[in-house]
């Protein structure tokens, strides 16, 4: 039998390995024009250099590359890159130069209604907004620099925004100098993790109706606030760290009407409020640690079945704070540094139960000033006397299991 060889002429497309160079003095000088020349599929190199740029408009697949960190530079005012295609892949680059604008959100990168987009090893600088994704699915941004220029609150947009998008990934970026390090509203399915959120005025993270999403292994600190979680369920808020946020108004993690979540493993250290949970329920609170905040834990009683358990407390000013002596949230098993039980059939818990609510808290509650008095002798005695006789702090919220051994 003989074989028939069928060969078919064809031509070498842009999934084949095409390139069009990018360079300041060769045969094409310009992003924006080499965006119109390619093909879809076909990949952009843009070698060292800073290019004056206008516009540019990715509205086709293509891979736009840089090499030795070449600087694109936009006009000020306008949105330096806008990605309008699916699958476009834009690694390396250093864009700059966007100015504030009171009627539009600028950005130094803005992705619109895309799919499966990677954004990967960007450094932004001196940016309204650094990176605005709207309306788009299924995008990776990884280890990308967003560096703000530290302006006022109401100059500043936010470093990375998502507004109504669904399963974004984001990974191992750095943010810092911007309104919100972290912007999502209306996100679903989203993951958060190793990104590092710091310095910035207002919240590092700011995170509204946006559900089933996931924080693992996130640093915030020095933040105006650390994150802001809102009307939102089905969070899951892992191994994070909340560090150094401080201020009047200041917090490592503020849930307001947040239900059905998880947060476990979390650090809350040096915070004016540690954790501020109001409005929502059934959320199970394990195996975090707080350690030398203003206020550990500040609980409203509108947060409702909640369950803290296997927590460390050590070396907060006040452990636990509430608005009112009735309380449907519970606490069991944890480590408190202030509790001074004993263990008589040493299983490993106190056979006392552990108030965290100290009287002196209740009273700065209502008259603030005094917390001037918080090393005192005086705030000494009040404790003393409602360990012996506890009659105004809140029994519901006493651990009747206190571990005697902090966790290792």
């Amino acid at each position: 039998m003989k074989l028939a060889v069928l060969v078919l002429p064809f031509a070498i497309s842009g999934s084949l390995g095409a390139q069009i160079v990018v360079s300041p003095e060769g045969p094409v000088r310009s992003v924006a024009r080499a965006v119109q020349q390619a093909r879809p599929g076909e990949r952009i190199v843009v070698r060292a250099g800073t290019y004056q740029e206008g516009p540019i408009v990715i509205d086709r697949p293509v891979q736009l590359v840089g090499e030795g960190r070449p600087v694109i530079r936009g006009r000020g005012d306008h949105t330096l890159i806008l990605v309008t295609a699916d699958s476009v892949v834009l690694q390396g680059l250093v864009l700059t130069h966007v100015l504030p604008s009171h009627l539009e959100d600028r950005a130094a990168l803005l992705l619109q209604g895309v799919r499966g987009c990677r954004i990967e090893d960007l450094e932004i600088g001196d940016s309204y907004f650094g990176i605005y994704a709207a309306k788009s699915e299924d995008c990776r941004l990884a280890r990308n620099r967003v560096i703000g220029p530290r302006r006022r609150e109401r100059d500043a947009g936010n470093a990375i925004h998502l507004w109504s998008s669904r399963r974004m990934e984001l990974v191992d970026n750095v943010v810092t100098g911007h309104r919100d390090g972290f912007y999502f509203e209306f996100v679903r399915h989203a993951t958060i993790s190793g990104n590092s959120s710091t310095e910035n005025s207002r919240y590092g993270l700011h995170f509204m109706f946006s559900d089933s999403c996931a924080y693992r292994d996130n640093l915030f600190r020095r933040n105006g606030a650390g994150i802001a979680v809102m009307y939102t369920r089905y969070l899951t808020i892992e191994r994070n760290r909340f560090e150094e946020n401080q201020g009047p108004t200041a917090y490592g993690l503020l849930l307001k009407d947040i239900s059905d979540s998880r947060l476990a493993n979390n650090v809350f250290r040096l915070n004016s409020v540690g954790l501020l949970a109001e409005g929502g329920g059934r959320l199970e609170v394990r195996g975090n640690r707080f350690e030398e905040n203003g206020w550990a834990i500040k609980l409203m009683a509108n947060s409702t079945d909640n369950r803290f358990e296997e927590n460390q407390f050590a070396g907060n000013s006040f452990d636990v704070a509430t608005n009112s002596q009735s309380s449907y949230s519970t606490f069991r098993g944890n480590w408190w540094d202030r509790y001074q039980g004993y263990d008589l059939d040493r299983d490993g818990h106190g056979d006392v139960p552990f108030r965290p609510v100290r009287l002196f808290s209740l009273l700065i509650t209502q008259h603030e000033p005094a917390m001037i008095l918080l090393r005192s002798f005086f705030v000494d005695l009040l404790d003393l006397a409602e360990r012996v006789l506890p009659v105004l702090t809140p029994e519901a919220l006493a651990d009747p299991a206190p571990l005697m051994e902090r966790p290792r």
